[in-house]
C-alpha cells in the first residue's frame, strides 16, 4: 500500500510502486481534472504541484509522491486569483490544456508575486495549449497576480 496526500486527504493505494501518479490521481482516486496528453512530460496537461512545486504527474512514479503534499486542479480553491483570472480573462477555448496551464500559473505565482512578461514566458514555456491561447493565458497570470497571485 502506497500512501499518499492529496488535496488534504490521505489515501491508501495499491498499486505497483512505478505506476505512473497520473494514473493513480485518476483512476484510482478519480480526480479526472488533471489531464493525459503526450505521456512523456512534454505538454503540461498533467501538472500538480508535489510539495508546491509544478510537476508532471505522468513522469512521476507514484512511489516518488508518497507522503509528499499532492494538489491537482481540485484541490485549488475556485476563489483561487488565478482560477478568478481564467475566468476573468475567457483564458479557455477547448479547455484540455488549461488544468495544467491553471497548476503551472499558480506554482509560478507562488514563487514570483508579480512576473515579468518574460519570467510568464520562461516560466509556462513547457506548458503545451493546441488552441494557441497564449495570450490570453499571460494577460490571466498578470491578472491575477495584480489580485495578489497565491492563495
Amino acid at each position: 500500500m502506497i500512501k499518499l496526500i492529496v488535496n488534504g486527504k490521505k489515501h491508501q493505494v495499491d498499486v505497483s510502486p512505478d505506476v505512473p501518479l497520473l494514473w493513480v490521481i485518476r483512476e484510482h482516486l478519480n480526480l479526472t481534472g488533471t489531464k493525459y496528453s503526450c505521456g512523456i512530460g512534454l505538454c503540461g496537461s498533467c501538472t500538480v504541484h508535489i510539495d508546491g512545486k509544478a510537476q508532471r504527474s505522468c513522469q512521476i512514479p507514484v512511489n516518488e509522491a508518497a507522503g509528499k503534499k499532492i494538489t491537482t486542479i481540485e484541490g485549488l480553491p475556485e476563489d483561487h486569483p488565478v482560477k478568478r483570472a481564467w475566468i476573468k480573462e475567457q483564458v479557455p477555448q477547448c479547455g484540455y490544456c488549461q488544468p495544467g496551464q491553471i497548476m503551472e500559473a499558480a506554482a509560478l505565482l507562488a514563487e514570483k508575486k508579480d512576473p515579468s512578461e518574460e519570467d510568464i514566458i520562461n516560466y509556462m514555456s513547457g506548458n503545451v495549449c493546441r488552441c494557441g491561447t497564449y495570450l490570453r493565458i499571460k494577460r490571466a497570470i498578470k491578472t491575477a497576480a495584480g489580485e495578489g497571485g497565491k492563495k
